[in-house]
């Protein structure tokens, strides 16, 4: 089964750029980020002559989250759980059965600046209620995966420029000391469970976003902040984690490209 990650920055806008992906990458299992769009704005007829099943859980101008999906889907659900009154569409989740049911969940993650402030509070505050979510469902022993954009920088080879982020939402210890609560919790980060650690001398620029000002992409200037969380099971399954890097140097691309996993039959 393969699963994978993909913020588009907006459907709409990067429709041809995702078909042509979709096309050559061929997921079972496609979890987008960044519709922009409210539900009834997502096409669907491009996917579903693909053979994708498409769920969303839209919001105008802003946000947004999608599950593509050409396996059956299954309980369905949609928002995080834990604030009732939050209006952002962040979060939706599914069980995918192929040989074996696997619960995905996709996610958005606020990015938080500027920080401090109402905005920082509210990631902060999110992530709190994601550690809850995962709790719940790593309690059933099942395979799961929390794929999307997280909008954290886990650590300094991460970054092109680590130095550039030190004051920023994505990279304050608060944050990635969130981060380090949700691995403590039994989740595997598949990049890194298939492309280790390195020194700095070594390291993969394995970055996953690339921002269009200052030739950023030209100068290889990127951060990690797509990510695929896996549960003890899923982890099990593992065989193989990749980022598709070319994809951002493509006409009218993402300013993320896809990251994706292959779990055994």
């Amino acid at each position: 089964m393969k699963i994978a990650t993909f913020n588009i920055n907006g459907i709409k806008a990067r429709l041809p750029a995702l078909l042509d992906w979709l096309d050559e990458a061929r997921p079972d299992v496609a979890l987008l980020q960044e519709l922009k769009s409210v539900d009834e704005g997502v096409p669907h007829e491009p996917f579903e002559d693909r053979g994708y099943r498409v769920e969303t859980h839209g919001q105008k101008g802003f946000n947004g989250v999608a599950i593509l999906s050409r396996l059956p889907l299954e309980d369905v659900t949609r928002g995080l759980p834990g604030d009732d009154a939050d209006p952002q569409a962040r979060w939706i989740e599914a069980t995918v059965t192929g040989a074996r049911p696997v619960r995905v969940c996709g996610l958005y993650l606020p990015n938080g600046n500027p920080a401090p402030g109402p905005k920082y509070d509210y990631k902060l505050a999110w992530l709190a209620r994601m550690e809850a979510r995962v709790t719940e469902l790593l309690a059933l022993e099942e395979p799961v995966i929390f794929a999307g954009d997280y909008n954290i920088i886990p650590q300094p080879e991460d970054a092109a420029r680590p130095e550039a982020w030190t004051e920023d939402a994505l990279f304050l210890p608060q944050t990635r000391a969130a981060w380090r609560r949700l691995l403590a919790l039994g989740l595997t980060d598949a990049i890194r469970a298939v492309q280790p650690h390195r020194p700095p001398a070594a390291r993969l620029r394995d970055f996953t976003f690339w921002d269009y000002q200052a030739g950023a992409w030209d100068r290889d200037n990127g951060i990690r902040i797509d990510h695929l969380l896996l549960s003890p099971q899923a982890a099990d399954l593992l065989e193989d984690a990749q980022i598709d890097k070319p994809v951002r140097g493509r006409e009218k691309p993402s300013d993320h490209v896809p990251v994706w996993i292959e779990l055994a039959a």
